[in-house]
This record gives C-alpha cells, sequence and structure tokens, in this order.
C-alpha cells in the first residue's frame, strides 16, 4: 500500500526505518507525549517496525525520507483509533496533517470503520492543531483518561464520522 497527496506519502514501515526511527525519537517530546520509550533501541525499533500492522512511515513523496509514523487501530463497534508522531525538522509544515488524512479515508473505507477517533493532550497544542486541520471534532475532557508512563492523564478526544472526511 503507498498513499499520497502529492507531498507526503504513506508506505508501510520497513527494517531500514529503524534508524531514523531511533533518531527521530531521541527528540523528547515524541516519547513525553506517546507510548514510544524514553531512549528508545534499535531493538526496540524493530520490534515496533515488525508488528506494525496498522502504521505507516510518512515520507517526503519525492526523497522517501521518514518523517514520521502514523497508524491507527481498529476497535468494537467500527470504531477507529489513530495516533502519529513526525520528527521535529518536519514539524510546522502541515505533514502529520496530511498523513492523518491520507490514512483515514482509506482506513474509513478499507476496514469500513463508521467512528474515526483520537485523544490529545490538553496541553499538546501541536497535536490539538494536527487533529482539527485533519477534519477532526473536539468533543470534551476525558478526565484521568489514559496512563502512560506512570501517570493518570486528561486527555480531549476528538472525532471524524465518514460522511464528513
Amino acid at each position: 500500500m503507498r498513499l499520497e497527496d502529492g507531498g507526503v506519502a504513506l508506505r508501510p514501515l520497513t527494517e531500514d526505518d529503524v534508524p531514523a526511527i531511533v533518531e527521530a525519537c531521541r527528540d523528547p517530546l515524541i516519547p513525553r507525549h506517546t507510548r514510544t520509550p524514553e531512549g528508545l533501541t534499535e531493538e526496540q525499533a524493530r520490534e515496533f517496525v515488525a508488528g506494525a500492522k496498522n502504521s505507516f512511515a510518512i515520507v517526503d513523496a519525492r526523497t522517501d525520507e521518514l518523517l514520521g509514523v502514523v497508524g491507527f487501530s481498529v476497535l468494537e463497534d467500527s470504531r477507529g483509533n489513530f495516533g502519529y508522531w513526525v520528527k521535529k525538522e518536519a514539524r510546522g509544515r502541515g505533514v502529520a496533517s496530511r498523513a492523518l488524512r491520507l490514512l483515514t479515508r482509506w482506513a474509513a473505507e478499507e476496514h469500513r470503520l463508521e467512528r474515526l477517533q483520537l485523544i490529545v493532550e490538553p496541553e499538546n497544542a501541536a497535536s490539538i492543531r494536527v487533529a482539527e486541520n485533519a477534519g477532526f471534532s473536539r468533543e470534551g475532557l476525558l478526565r484521568s483518561y489514559i496512563e502512560l508512563k506512570g501517570r493518570r492523564l486528561d486527555v480531549y478526544m476528538y472525532s471524524l464520522l465518514p460522511h464528513e472526511l
């Protein structure tokens, strides 16, 4: 599978992406706001890539340079839960929003999803912009909703319905 919008492309993750993933995840913002462990090792990155059934590399469509990762999981009741990160050097260019739009359209059709959703920590302003620029709507604050690295966190729930794509 390869999805493209002219500037960014999504493709399956490969073993060749491991060094770029490790390098990108040295940025403290990625492990802070995702389940990526701090100090991600090459072995951990290889395990992630090997099990990344519904996670995809966000790449520059011309050069195939890894810019980030976007993925989803299929939940009960035809729901899809989405997540993403983009390396520091690629931020502020709309890369994550474009990748999220590509993936949500494909996933909604391919998996017949009736609801697409994602959660964002309230202080993660950049991720909030990504979600909103990709067409997601904020539904509300879920208090103490998830545990991430030993902390209980409040998160905003965002959703997008297939007819809104």
